[in-house]
């Protein structure tokens, strides 16, 4: 049903009030969704079976509310093409309620994001950030209400730290206030001076993501928070598997929270469903799969048919082969990622080879299949608007960039000729060409500009000096290559990896 908003002003904020009749709310939730307008290479999700699923959980249930928890953007073509305006699109059309930021939705930074979200419907929470001095001023609230027949439920929205995690220049004006400092304060306040029954936090800052605060330690710290939608770290919480990851975690006055995640891509939501009379609280995945097709309208295609010419065209232009599938989250794809980016380097270094190149492993977004392989998939693999550069560095802030590498992902990708052995969260032995690294030495390595700049918390590398920049955007480079030097040949593949624990 749609939800009709009555807007109130208070003191602290603006929030908006809701009134409904009946015992329960149910909750559906998504996150990290990353553009998967249409069902990902395995046949998993799609925006119009999530619409399907929405529209009997609606059917069947009275207070029935939608909430994403960012990252609703990035890692098909349909962004790179088209700037989150499909995605946008279709949250509308979904009707979402609630909506908080993921990281990748400043990748076109703030004034194409703050573009996006003037036509959306939902309302955006935001509890941890300062807008004031951004282009997103004035389009968010620290928190919202919603009553249901009585019963008051109360929404902050908590964001991730963007330095280190989002590309320096694309969250200008941003200020970044302590999560759970505005998460205990904001709760307490709902609690005591709205006098809300239950407080839910939808957050983008990860389960127990490495080195950072994450929904475990706000479950941990807080006392009245009641339920944590959570994103970014693409876990799968499932009640199911609670041995894997715990959904029900204690919080500091004894009592317990409700941590909720539902994987990427769209390929499960949420579906939480809170008793308003006693306070429990079950919930469950749910399969976004072909089940579905046959409720989809197809008058409903009519809203994507204008960007699917352009996405369909380039999934079938033709530009390479690879003799095995290459998963993302597989040595081989990050070797030939890798070892492509090194190329570059030595081209920019006027042919002569470079010592190192340096990639991390969460700019592969998708998979290769065996087979052929289009200029789309290139992209969605490496969709990111990154620029090939080459670093002078010496050995010690290497070694220490390394090691940033190995606590905080297990390891990234490094090119042919290189070896890092993990031991616990530190590098033990590093080697290029046979060689250790000198701490002494000056080396010149090849990486990424989002990287140089300290993305992925490699603060050392901007202690280096840039001595070369590509002109093109990465996969621009990939696409190029694979025309021109690789034709008629087979992508390299190496599944061995080069940076392991022991």
């Amino acid at each position: 049903m749609k939800l009709h908003r009555i807007l109130c002003s208070v003191a602290l904020s603006a929030l908006t009030l809701t009134a409904f009749s009946g015992e329960k709310l149910v909750i559906v939730a998504t996150n990290d969704t990353h553009s998967q307008i249409d069902p990902d290479d395995k046949g998993n999700g799609g925006i119009l079976r999530r619409k399907v699923l929405l529209d009997s959980i609606r059917q069947r249930n009275d207070n029935v509310l939608l909430i994403d928890a960012g990252d609703a953007v990035q890692g098909t073509l349909y962004f790179n093409l088209y700037k989150g305006e499909v995605e946008h699109k279709m949250m509308n059309f979904l009707d979402y309620d609630i909506a908080i930021l993921g990281n990748h939705d400043f990748d076109n930074g703030v004034e194409e994001l703050a573009k996006q979200l003037r036509n959306d419907s939902a309302q955006w929470l935001t509890t941890n950030y300062n807008l004031r001095s951004s282009a997103l001023t004035g389009l968010f609230q620290p928190y919202t209400i919603k009553d249901f027949g009585g019963k008051k439920v109360g929404f902050i929205g908590i964001n991730l730290n963007p330095k280190g995690m989002i590309a320096e220049g694309h969250y200008d004006g941003v200020e970044y206030l302590d999560p759970l400092k505005a998460a205990n304060s904001t709760a307490w306040h709902l609690k005591h001076n709205e006098g809300v029954d239950f407080v839910v936090a939808v957050t983008h800052i990860g389960y127990r993501p490495n080195g950072e605060f994450g929904d475990a330690d706000l479950a941990a710290n807080s006392e009245y928070i009641d339920l944590i939608i959570g994103g970014h770290s693409h876990d799968t919480i499932s009640p199911a598997t609670p041995d894997k990851l715990n959904y029900r975690l204690p919080n500091a006055a004894g009592d317990t929270v409700i941590v909720t995640q539902a994987g990427k891509a769209g390929r499960l939501v949420a579906e939480i469903t809170l008793d308003l009379d006693n306070g429990d609280i079950d919930y469950r995945l749910i399969p976004v799969n072909s089940r579905l097709d046959a409720g989809i309208n197809p008058q409903w295609h009519e809203l994507i048919a204008p960007y699917r010419h352009g996405v369909d065209s380039l999934m079938v232009e033709w530009i390479g082969r690879t003799s095995h599938e290459m998963p993302n989250n597989h040595p081989a794809l990050l070797n030939f990622a890798t070892d492509f980016v090194k190329t570059m380097g030595d081209k920019l270094n006027g042919g002569k080879p470079v010592d190192l190149a340096l990639l991390n492993v969460g700019g592969l977004r998708t998979s290769l299949p065996k087979g052929k392989v289009s200029e789309g998939m290139i992209i969605n693999m490496m969709p990111f608007n990154n620029y090939i550069v080459n670093l002078d560095i010496n050995g010690a802030d290497l070694l220490e960039a390394l090691n940033i590498s190995a606590a905080r992902r297990g390891g990234d990708g490094l090119s042919a000729g290189a070896q890092a052995v993990i031991s616990g969260k530190v590098c033990e032995e590093v080697t290029i060409n046979g060689l250790p690294i000198d701490p002494d030495r000056t080396y010149r390595i090849t990486t990424i500009d989002y990287l140089a700049n300290g993305g992925d918390y490699l603060t050392p590398l901007k202690r280096a000096s840039v001595v070369a920049r590509s002109e093109n955007v990465l996969y621009n480079d990939l696409i190029n290559w694979l025309r021109t030097d690789m034709k008629g040949r087979k992508i390299p593949y190496d599944p061995n990896a080069r940076m392991y624990k022991r």
